[in-house]
């Protein structure tokens, strides 16, 4: 496979736009859902997607091919989407007070997202709950969770991709599968 990877650069490099195809064939999905995951919303993971591969077309003379070109093109993706997550805006801050309360928080007024003891049998539903949760987690714990867990990614690799030394990966593994478990106890 990684020769294969490697001729499609090669061939990349020397302008046969095909060959950039059968990578784009190769990891779209795996980028999509990596983008997916990361922001959590089916049109912004589409265009983050699509802008990761032309990223990494327009920059391909920079690729290192000592590096992993999976590892290259999830780093790009990766910081695409911290980057859309830096500029998202809330519309409303949970933490304000509601007018004419006393300290009542907008947080207070949103309705439970707890499941039903039902609900929460059914696969579908633990998952968008799982997912929901992580989406609340700070960027830099949401990237390597969703690297580690959904991507199934290595240590070392997340390393490269997010350029962290591995023992800082490890604790904002360890920082990030704590605040899930606290968020998801009720499961």
């Amino acid at each position: 496979m990684d020769l294969f990877i490697k001729k499609r650069i090669k061939a990349i490099q020397k302008g046969d736009q095909n060959a950039y195809a059968d990578l784009v064939d190769l990891y779209k999905d795996k980028i999509y859902r990596l983008c997916y995951r990361m922001l959590g919303n089916r049109h912004e993971a589409e265009d983050a997607a699509q802008e990761a591969f032309i990223r990494a077309y327009i920059h391909i003379d920079t690729y290192n091919p000592e590096m992993k070109f999976s590892t290259w093109l999830y780093r790009i993706a990766t910081n695409l989407t911290i980057d859309k997550l830096r500029k998202r805006k809330p519309d409303v801050y949970l933490d304000e007070e509601v007018g004419g309360t006393d300290g009542l928080t907008m947080q207070a007024q949103l309705p439970s997202r707890e499941a039903s003891p039902e609900e929460a049998v059914e696969s579908l539903e633990l998952q968008e709950t799982v997912q929901r949760a992580i989406e609340q987690l700070p960027e830099k714990y949401r990237s390597v969770i969703v690297l580690k867990y959904m991507e199934d990614l290595s240590l070392q690799e997340i390393s490269e991709i997010l350029g962290l030394p591995v023992g800082t990966v490890k604790t904002r593994l360890h920082r990030g599968r704590e605040a899930l478990r606290r968020q998801l106890g009720h499961l």
